[in-house]
C-alpha cells in the first residue's frame, strides 16, 4: 500500500496495524503500559515488553518484529543505544523493522551516540499518543517499500536484495535516495565494493550527500587511492562537521598515508563530540599508544572497556592496551589483573598469545628483567608449538619482546615471514625496518627485508608470467608450491585462484582444482575479510560450478 507522504491521517486510517508484531523495551512498567495503550487504540494486537536490554535482545532472536519501541536507559545492562547495536550487529532486524527510540534523554553524547546507528526516529518524552502514531505512521509508509527485500534477506542473499531494490526505484520514485542508498548498503555486505561505488556515484551527480561521499572515499581507501579519500572525507566533514562515519574513515585515511599523529588528532576530536562509540574510542587507544600519548591512550581504552562492557563489540584490545600503558606507569599490578581477566573473558589461542606478549612487554618496561625473559622463552615454546600463524600486528609485539628479551633467531626467522608474506605492503615493511633498528640491527634487518620481499615477488612474478605465456598448468604448478611457502601472502593466493581459475574455463572443470581455489581465497577472507577481488574470483569460481552441475545434469 502506498500513500502520499502529506497524506498522515489518511496513513493511520489504511494502514492495518493489527497483524503487525510490536516490541516495546522499558524498564519501567507504567511507560510499557503507556505505549501499548497507544498501541492498543490503533487495533494492535500481538505486543511483546522487554524490561532490559538482554531480555529484548533474546526476544529479537526470536521474533522478527515490525515496530521497535526502546527506552535509551534500561537500567542495568545494555541500555537502548547498545541494543540497537547489537540487533543490527547480528541482523535481527527485517529492512522493513521501524526501529524508534523513545526517551527523555537529551545528552548531546547520548543523542550523538545512538544517531549513528541510524534508528527511524528519536523521540523525547513526554510524548502524546497522537505524536506517537503520527510519526510510527510516516515511517511505516516509507518502510514498507522494503518489504520485497524481506525474503532475499532472510535468506541472507544481499545480492538479489540489492537488485530487487531496481524494481522499487522504478515504481517509487519519490523515495529513490531512500532505495539507493539502501542498495548500496546491501551491495557492501555481499562485497560488491566496486557496484556500491556506482551507486554512491549516481547518487553525488544529483548532490554531494555526505553520506554518499563518504561511501565512495572509504571504497577508493581500500582500492589504495589514500590520499584522494583523505580529501574527500576532510570536504565532507567541513560540509558537515556532525556526519562522525567521516571522521572514523578520514583517521584510516591517514594510518594508510602513515599519518598517525593527525589520525590521533581526528579520533581525539571525534571521541569528544561522540565518545559513546566502542570502535572509536579503541581506535584513539591503539593510535595513541602507537604514539606514545599514554594519557590520551588510557583515557580511551578505559572508556572502550566501559562502554564495552554490555555491547556486542566488546573486544580484548582495550584490556591489552590498558595493560600495556599500566606497564608504561610501572602498574605492574593491574596490568596482570587485566591480563588475567581478558584471559577469562576471551578463551581463544590467539588471546592466550597475545596475553603472553603483552605480559612480556609489561614485565620488562617495569624492569623486572628475569620474568620478562622467562615470559620470552615461553612465548618462544608457544610459537613453536602452536598451529596458528599470529597476525602482522601480533608478530611485530612478539618480535619487540623477543629481542628485548635477549633472544635474537626467532625473531628474525618471525619477521623475515613476515616480510615474504607482505611484500607488497610499504607500511609494514617500514614498521618490521623499525623494529630491527630498536634492536640495534638496523643494517641487517634492511637486508633481511629487502631480500625477503624481494624473494617473494619474484615468486608470484614468474607464475604471474607463465599464466600470461600460455603456459597455464605450469603456472597452477607453480603458483601451488608458492601458496605452499608464502600461505599468508594476499596478493600470491588471489593470484594463486586466479590462475586456477584460468586453467579450468581452458581446459574444462577440475573438481580439485577448484578446490584448491576455493581454499586460496578462503585464506584470503580470513586474513583480510571483504575485499572486492575475493568476491570476484569466488563469484568467478561458482559460475563453474553452476556450469559443470548443469553440464553433468544433461
Amino acid at each position: 500500500m502506498t500513500t502520499t507522504p502529506s497524506n498522515g491521517s489518511a496513513a493511520l486510517r489504511s494502514t492495518d496495524w493489527k497483524d503487525l508484531h510490536y516490541l516495546l523495551v522499558d524498564h519501567t512498567k507504567g511507560m510499557r503500559q503507556l505505549l501499548r495503550e497507544s498501541l492498543r487504540s490503533l487495533g494492535a494486537r500481538y505486543i511483546d515488553q522487554a524490561s532490559s536490554g538482554g531480555e529484548a535482545i533474546g526476544l529479537l532472536t526470536q521474533t522478527h518484529y515490525d515496530v521497535v519501541l526502546c527506552e535509551y536507559h534500561l537500567g542495568q545492562g545494555k541500555n537502548g543505544q547498545q541494543v540497537l547495536e547489537e540487533a543490527k550487529f547480528r541482523d535481527l532486524l527485517l529492512p522493513t523493522t521501524a526501529w524508534l527510540m523513545v526517551t527523555s534523554e537529551k545528552n548531546l553524547e547520548a543523542v550523538m551516540g545512538t544517531a549513528e546507528l541510524h534508528p527511524d526516529a528519536y523521540l523525547l518524552k513526554p510524548i502524546t499518543q497522537q505524536t506517537l502514531l503520527n510519526r510510527l505512521s510516516r515511517i511505516w509508509q516509507r518502510k514498507q517499500i522494503l518489504n520485497v527485500l524481506n525474503p532475499a534477506w532472510l535468506q541472507r542473499d544481499f545480492a538479489r536484495a540489492a537488485k530487487l531494490c531496481d524494481m522499487q526505484i522504478a515504481q517509487h520514485r519519490f523515495h529513490a535516495l531512500y532505495l539507493l542508498r539502501m542498495k548500496a548498503s546491501l551491495l557492501l555486505k555481499c562485497g560488491r565494493s566496486q557496484e556500491a561505488r556506482e551507486v554512491y556515484e549516481r547518487v553525488l551527480a544529483t548532490r554531494q550527500f555526505s553520506w554518499a561521499m563518504t561511501g565512495v572515499a572509504s571504497i577508493r581507501m581500500q582500492n589504495g587511492e589514500a590520499e584522494i579519500a583523505r580529501s574527500m572525507l576532510t570536504e565532507v566533514i567541513n560540509g558537515n562537521r556532525y556526519f562522525m562515519e567521516a571522521y572514523d574513515q578520514l583517521a584510516l585515511a591517514h594510518q594508510q598515508l602513515g599519518q598517525f599523529e593527525e589520525a590521533a588528532l581526528v579520533l581525539e576530536k571525534a571521541a569528544t563530540m561522540s565518545p559513546n562509540s566502542v570502535l572509536r574510542q579503541r581506535s584513539l587507544g591503539e593510535v595513541s599508544l602507537k604514539l606514545g600519548h599514554t594519557q590520551i591512550a588510557e583515557r580511551a581504552f578505559r572508556k572502550c572497556l566501559a562502554l564495552g562492557e554490555h555491547s556486542v563489540l566488546k573486544s580484548a584490545d582495550a584490556y591489552l592496551g590498558l595493560a600495556r600503558i599500566c606497564g608504561m606507569k610501572n602498574d605492574t599490578d593491574e596490568a596482570l589483573s587485566l591480563l588475567h581477566q581478558v584471559q577469562r573473558e576471551f578463551t581463544s589461542e590467539q588471546i592466550r598469545l597475545r596475553s603472553k606478549i603483552t605480559e612480556g612487554l609489561v614485565l620488562h618496561e617495569s624492569g623486572e628483567w628475569e620474568r620478562a625473559r622467562k615470559s620470552g622463552t615461553e612465548l618462544s615454546a608457544m610459537l613453536q608449538a602452536g598451529n596458528q600463524r599470529p597476525p602482522p600486528a601480533v608478530a611485530l609485539d612478539m618480535a619487540r619482546l623477543l629481542f628485548a628479551t635477549g633472544i635474537e633467531d626467532a625473531p628474525i626467522a618471525l619477521l623475515r615471514e613476515l616480510a615474504r608474506n607482505n611484500h607488497d605492503n610499504p607500511q609494514l615493511l617500514g614498521e618490521i625496518r623499525q623494529v630491527f633498528a630498536r634492536a640495534r640491527m638496523a643494517e641487517e634487518g634492511d637486508a633481511i627485508v629487502n631480500n625477503s620481499s624481494a624473494e617473494a615477488a619474484d615468486m608470484m612474478n614468474r607464475g604471474v608470467l607463465l599464466w600470461k605465456t600460455g603456459k597455464l598448468m605450469e603456472a597452477v604448478e607453480w603458483m601451488r608450491d608458492t601458496a605452499r611457502a608464502l600461505p599468508d601472502n594476499q596478493r600470491v593466493l588471489f593470484n594463486y585462484a586466479q590462475i586456477v581459475l584460468s586453467c579450468m574455463e581452458r581446459h574444462g572443470f577440475d573438481a580439485g582444482m577448484a578446490d584448491e581455489a576455493r581454499h586460496a581465497l578462503l585464506q584470503v577472507d580470513s586474513l583480510m575479510p571483504g575485499q572486492a577481488r575475493f568476491h570476484m574470483l569466488m563469484d568467478n569460481l561458482n559460475a563453474l560450478l553452476r556450469s559443470e552441475r548443469q553440464r553433468a545434469a544433461n
